[in-house]
């Protein structure tokens, strides 16, 4: 059901300086910040050979991102993305198994224009995971 590896979802109380250091000392390509208000983040995706890292941090106080970092200030591992073909395909096969998709369950448009839906990371032996279709 799942593809390739979408990305890595990483929460920085800092996004300048997170964006220096994956450009500044490990010499990586970074795109420009795009704030997405409708996910309360901005966030920069960091384009390695074979997948990306997504760099997050919270627009504004209500963001799930500025949770995060209450409870883990440095930042840290947020998600990870899977890429599905058809999400609806992939959401209606998953809850059939008894996974819970969040947000009452129907797709939003992501931070690359596509369909995304977020699984319990109680069901994914505690990882937070994101569908994206392609």
């Amino acid at each position: 059901m799942i593809g390739r590896l979408n990305h890595v979802a990483i929460a920085v109380p800092d996004l300048t300086k997170a964006t220096k250091i994956y450009h500044g000392v490990l010499g990586a390509e970074v795109s420009e910040p795009v704030p997405l208000p409708e996910h309360g983040v901005t966030t920069v995706f960091v384009n390695l050979p074979n997948t990306k890292i997504e760099l997050l941090e919270p627009l504004g106080a209500d963001s799930p991102i500025a949770r995060f970092l209450e409870r883990n200030s440095a930042g840290g591992i947020h998600h990870l993305c899977y890429e599905v073909d058809d999400i609806l395909d992939a959401r209606d096969k998953l809850v059939q198994q008894g996974m819970r998709a969040l947000g009452g369950g129907e797709p939003k448009i992501g931070a690359h224009g596509k369909p995304v839906l977020f699984l319990h990371p109680k069901d994914f032996c505690g990882t937070l995971i994101e569908i994206e279709q392609v």
